[in-house]
């Protein structure tokens, strides 16, 4: 689980839109994507992120 205060810090890398966190990612609404967390570190590469499906 991300600190609380951490989270209100990051962005997501496209979009600079806030980020939350739903189990082992940080999802981004704008961007459709979601950012792995790895070991408790969020990855924030563009290239690592998982795209969501189209509600």
């Amino acid at each position: 689980m991300i600190d609380e205060s951490l989270l209100k810090l990051l962005v997501c890398p496209k979009s600079k839109a806030p980020l939350k966190q739903v189990g082992n990612e940080l999802i981004c609404e704008v961007s459709g994507l979601a950012y792995p967390i790895d070991d408790g570190i969020p990855v924030l590469l563009v290239e690592e992120a998982r795209k969501l499906e189209a509600k």
